[in-house]
């Protein structure tokens, strides 16, 4: 698995995270056909994971995880939906 970093094909999508809400760092990156957007806000990281043809594999959460954050799978809660997982970390104690 790799992840290639795709930040620059939405700008529109970052000016926007940026103007409407906490987030002060936004990054999205493709994983195959997954995108993963990945943000920090003051006192939270988010991961959001979406494909437009299947739900998303524990395996891909895990590896981005571990990849951006340095988290282990096993120490994070994924919500999940159709076709879409979140993960959100709090870093108000790191």
């Amino acid at each position: 698995m790799r992840l290639i970093d795709i930040t620059n094909s939405y700008p529109h999508l970052v000016a926007q995270q940026l103007a409407h809400t906490d987030t002060t760092y936004i990054k999205l990156y493709s994983l195959g056909n997954v995108t993963v957007v990945y943000t920090r806000a003051p006192g939270h990281d988010e991961l959001l994971f979406t494909s437009e043809t299947r739900n998303i594999k524990d395996a891909e959460i895990a590896f981005a995880l571990q990849k951006l954050c340095g988290v282990e799978f096993n120490d994070v809660t994924v919500i999940r939906g159709d076709k879409i997982a979140e993960v959100s970390l709090d870093t108000t104690n790191a």
